[in-house]
C-alpha cells in the first residue's frame, strides 16, 4: 500500500515537472528561427557594424572636398631686461619690461584642385560601401544556411532518438520475454544474457543520442544568439520536398547573382579607381590658405602704459607641380595597373571555381535524390522484415541472433533514410546559396 502511495506521488511530481518543462519550451518554426537569427546572430551584428563604419566614412568631407577651418587663440608672455643707453649720463640703464600678447585667429585651408583625386576617392568610397554591403550579404547568406541546417540537424537528432527509443523498447521487450521464458524453464541463461547485452547496448546508444540532441540544440541557440538555457520546441517536420533543377538555369543565376562573385566585380572597380588615383598625382595641385587674426598686447600691466593691437587678414594660393620624385609616381601607377590585372585574373579564377563547384553540387544533388529513393525502399523492407521477425521470434521459428540482426538492419535503414533526407536538404540549401537565391527564397 505504501509503495502504491509513493508511486502515486512520484507520478504527480513527474507530471508537474513535465508540465513546467513544456511551458518553458518556446515553439519555433524554421521561419521564426531565421527571423531570430537575422536579429540576434553575432556574426550578422558584427557585419552590420562594419557596414556602418563604411557608410559613415563615405562622405565628401572624408576625401577633402570641403575646407578645413581652425579657430584658436595664442598667448605670448615675455620678460625683457634690455639695457638702454642714457645720453646724458653716458651709461647703460637696465629696466624690467613685461609683455603679454593675446592673439585670436581663424584659418581656412581648401584644396581647390588635385587632378580630380577628390572626386575619384569619393567614387572609391561609394564602392567600398557597396563592397561592405556585399560582405554583409555574404555573412547573412552563410548564417541563413547555418540556421537552416542547424534547425534540421536538431530535427535529425530527434528523429534518430525516436528510432533508438523504438529499438531500445524492442530490446527491452525481448529481455523481459527471455526472463519470463527462463522463469518458465524454456530459456537458458545464455539467451537471457544475450538479450540483456542487447538491451544495455541499445540503452547506452539512447543515452548518447540524448547528448547529441542536446548539443544540436545548443549549437542552434548559438546560431540564433539565444542563451543556452532557452529551450525550443521545433515545429516543422523533418521532411524534404524534391526540386527539379536545370544546370544551365543554375549556372546563369550563379553568374548573375552569386554574392561572392558580385563582390569580386566590385573589388575590380575599386582597383580601377586606384589606377586613376595614382594617375591624378601627375596633375598640379592648387591650395588656398586664408584667415584673419587680431593681436592685443599689454606692457608691464600698467594702465598708463599705451597698449597696442594689430589686425590683419590674408588669402594665399599655392600652386605646386611635382617635376621629379625619383619615379615614385610612375611606379605607383604601374603597381596599380598590375593590381588591376591581378584582379581580372582572380575574377576569372573565381568564376571557373564556382562553375566547377556548381556542377559538382548539381551532380551530388541528383545522386542524393536517388539515395533517398533507395533509403525509402530499404526502410519499408526493413520495417516489414522486423514485424515478421518479431512474430517468428515469439513463435520460436528464429533464434535471438537472427532477431538481433533484423533489429540492426532496421536501425541502419532508419538511420540511412534520416541521413538521406538531411543530405538532400543540405544540397538544396547549398544550391540556393550558390545561385544567390537563399535570401530571396526565405
Amino acid at each position: 500500500m505504501k509503495r502504491l502511495i509513493s508511486m502515486k506521488y512520484i507520478l504527480i511530481v513527474t507530471g508537474i515537472v513535465m508540465a513546467f518543462s513544456s511551458m518553458a519550451q518556446v515553439r519555433l518554426t524554421l521561419d521564426s528561427a531565421i527571423v531570430k537569427g537575422l536579429e540576434n546572430n553575432f556574426q550578422i551584428r558584427i557585419a552590420h557594424e562594419q557596414y556602418s563604419i563604411a557608410e559613415l566614412n563615405n562622405r565628401w568631407g572624408t576625401v577633402g572636398r570641403f575646407p578645413s577651418i581652425n579657430l584658436g587663440v595664442s598667448s605670448v608672455n615675455r620678460y625683457d631686461n634690455t639695457p638702454t643707453f642714457d645720453t646724458t649720463t653716458f651709461e647703460y640703464i637696465r629696466a624690467d619690461q613685461f609683455k603679454n600678447t593675446l592673439t585670436p585667429f581663424v584659418n581656412a585651408q581648401w584644396l581647390l584642385f588635385d587632378g580630380l583625386a577628390v572626386t575619384i576617392n569619393k567614387q572609391k568610397l561609394d564602392l567600398l560601401e557597396q563592397y561592405s554591403s556585399g560582405y554583409s550579404g555574404i555573412v547573412i547568406e552563410n548564417t541563413l544556411q547555418s540556421i537552416i541546417l542547424g534547425y534540421y540537424l536538431a530535427l535529425l537528432e530527434e528523429e534518430r532518438l525516436k528510432v533508438l527509443a523504438e529499438v531500445k523498447q524492442l530490446s527491452g521487450d525481448r529481455y523481459n520475454y527471455e526472463n519470463m521464458r527462463k522463469d518458465l524453464g524454456s530459456s537458458v541463461t545464455f539467451d537471457v544474457l544475450q538479450a540483456k547485452n542487447s538491451y544495455f547496448s541499445d540503452s547506452t546508444n539512447y543515452l548518447l543520442q540524448q547528448l547529441r540532441v542536446k548539443n544540436a540544440y545548443l549549437s542552434l541557440n548559438l546560431l540564433l544568439g539565444e542563451p543556452p538555457g532557452t529551450q525550443f520546441q521545433l515545429v516543422d517536420s523533418f521532411a524534404v520536398q524534391k526540386q527539379q533543377y536545370a544546370l544551365d538555369d543554375l549556372m546563369a543565376k550563379m553568374l548573375a547573382s552569386n554574392r561572392n562573385l558580385m563582390n569580386e566585380y566590385v573589388n575590380q572597380e575599386i582597383l580601377k579607381k586606384d589606377v586613376r588615383i595614382a594617375k591624378s598625382n601627375q596633375w598640379p595641385s592648387l591650395v588656398m590658405n586664408a584667415g584673419a587674426d587680431y593681436s592685443q598686447s599689454w606692457y608691464d600691466f600698467d594702465p598708463r602704459t599705451k597698449n597696442t593691437y594689430l589686425f590683419d587678414y590674408y588669402a594665399n594660393f599655392t600652386l605646386s607641380f611635382n617635376l621629379f620624385n625619383g619615379g615614385n609616381t610612375r611606379r605607383a601607377i604601374e603597381q596599380a595597373q598590375i593590381s588591376e590585372k591581378i584582379g581580372q585574373i582572380e575574377i576569372r579564377q573565381a568564376e571557373q571555381t564556382l562553375e566547377n563547384y556548381l556542377v559538382n553540387q548539381f551532380e551530388l544533388y541528383q545522386i542524393r535524390m536517388q539515395l533517398l529513393d533507395v533509403a525509402n525502399v530499404n526502410l519499408e523492407s526493413a520495417e516489414l522484415n522486423l514485424q515478421i521477425a518479431t512474430e517468428k521470434y515469439r513463435n520460436g521459428t528464429i533464434n535471438s541472433f537472427n532477431y538481433r540482426d533484423v533489429q540492426l538492419i532496421f536501425l541502419n535503414a532508419s538511420s540511412n533514410k534520416l541521413n538521406a533526407i538531411y543530405d538532400l536538404i543540405d544540397s538544396q540549401v547549398e544550391l540556393l546559396r550558390l545561385t544567390g537565391g537563399i535570401v530571396t527564397e526565405r
